[in-house]
């Protein structure tokens, strides 16, 4: 490829990319949009946050250029409110010189990168570069990079490592132990994991070892031929044989009953399986998936669980977080139920109140992600009003009102209720607000990030 050729396709595709700066002076975001249209970029200007989550709606960017200290909502707190509607768009914060830290501070939380005013013009568009070729450009290389995990709601760090392993494992024929506690999907997960593997174009198939009968179990994994039982009017063909070349998913392993157990262990050391009635064994080529919510090694030690059949299954064991472990994924998963359940429902677009989100980010969430599904669907429902309250979240949660916190989510609880209520008074000052907690207005800022309070929100129009 000549010289000029390559200057024509840099071109191109500087042109297909959308950039979006929000400034509130006047004379900066005029001139970073000279620079950035000069060099073939698609730019949209917003003087301020509001302005900016408005043009979201109708133009959605590649790069999101923000300031960090604007008036009313701060760069932060749109980086934020970005996060939860578009999780996959990076945002640069240009900062001045004595806000470097609080800088530093945002790319800990997620944010992509930050520039220190003034700057050069070459190092705007070598971060702008950065920043669009670190991200997906095309449906073609979404497909190839982000596809096997598309159903995965997630930006925490303990789900980003946990799926960099899952990933690893993929393309082996290893089997996997998934094990997490109930609604924290781990079909998904095994759903990931095939769709990462060369096994991707064969079926995958998953059943609940639970939720069968033990005298159907073997039928149901194994077949069975005409004849083998009373009932048995013609051949049937079972789940190992149906999944040829695929993957299966065993879910609940811990409860599958003991006697079953070495019938299962004999198919997966000789990779056949013989339906009921049968004295043919047929050769099978399957990929086990299994998940548990049972401590194996104590069903061990309490022989209900076959020890050889824990190893055939465990070569990789992966552990899934719980809700809990992973709140900062809450308000995505939020917002993920919500559009679902007000398409569902054909209801008029919802949104969720800043106090509801408090709630469910601090709840204590036994039932996981399946739990919180369930509060989001029914707070739509019973939704009179297009933004859901606090008070709907709390009763969607009243049988988890009574459990007695743990010391962190007390005191979690508290500093979020004390912040909020500083807020209110002071109609989201946060200046004054960090002089009435006696802390200088960087670490107040950290306080509000972490607990996902925007003080624009509380501010009176």
């Amino acid at each position: 490829m000549s010289l000029n050729t390559q200057n024509i396709t840099k071109q191109t595709a500087k042109y297909a990319a959308k950039i979006l700066i929000v400034d509130d002076d006047p004379s900066l975001l005029r001139l970073l949009s000279i620079r950035l249209s000069a060099a073939g970029y698609n730019v949209e200007s917003a003087a301020n946050a509001k302005i900016a989550l408005g043009t979201l709606q109708h133009f959605i960017p590649q790069v999101v250029i923000s300031d960090l200290r604007m008036e009313g909502m701060d760069g932060m707190a749109l980086f934020e409110q970005i996060r939860v509607q578009h999780p996959n768009i990076p945002v640069v914060i240009m900062t001045a010189h004595g806000t470097i830290p609080d800088a530093i501070n945002a790319t800990k939380q997620g944010v992509f990168s930050f520039l220190t005013k003034p700057f050069e013009s070459q190092e705007l568009l070598d971060t702008v570069e950065q920043a669009i070729r670190l991200q997906p450009s095309s449906g073609e290389q979404t497909c190839e990079t982000e596809l096997w995990r598309n159903n995965i709601i997630s930006r925490s760090t303990v789900m980003t490592s946990l799926l960099q392993q899952a990933k690893k494992v993929a393309n082996s024929d290893f089997s996997v132990l998934i094990h997490s506690q109930s609604g924290t999907g781990k079909e998904l997960l095994a759903k990931a994991i095939h769709q990462a593997s060369n096994r991707k174009d064969q079926a995958f198939t998953a059943i609940n070892c639970a939720a069968i009968p033990e005298q159907l179990l073997e039928s149901e994994l194994f077949g069975h031929v005409k004849g083998a039982f009373t009932g048995a009017e013609r051949n049937h063909q079972g789940l190992f044989q149906a999944t040829d070349g695929g993957t299966l998913f065993l879910d609940e392993i811990g409860d599958m009953p003991l006697s079953f157990q070495v019938k299962l262990l004999r198919v997966l050391q000789e990779r056949e399986v013989r339906p009921v009635g049968s004295t043919q064994a047929i050769k099978v080529d399957v990929r086990i998936i299994s998940a548990t919510h049972v401590n194996l090694t104590k069903a061990i030690k309490a022989n209900t669980f076959r020890e050889d059949l824990y190893y055939r299954l465990n070569v990789v064991e992966l552990e899934l977080p719980t809700l809990v472990q992973r709140r900062e994924d809450i308000p995505l998963l939020v917002q993920y139920f919500l559009t679902q359940a007000v398409a569902r429902s054909n209801m008029p677009i919802k949104s969720i109140s800043q106090e509801a989100m408090e709630l469910l980010i601090s709840a204590p969430w036994p039932g996981n992600i399946r739990q919180l599904q369930n509060v989001v669907e029914q707070s739509v429902a019973l939704s009179s009003e297009n933004v859901i309250s606090a008070t709907l979240v709390k009763n969607a949660l009243r049988d988890d009102s009574t459990q007695f916190p743990s010391f962190q989510q007390a005191r979690d609880h508290f500093e979020r209720d004390y912040l909020s209520k500083l807020l209110k008074i002071t109609a989201g000052n946060v200046s004054q607000a960090a002089r009435i907690a006696q802390r200088n207005r960087t670490e107040f800022y950290k306080l509000l990030n972490r607990h996902h309070l925007v003080a624009e929100s509380y501010r009176v129009d």
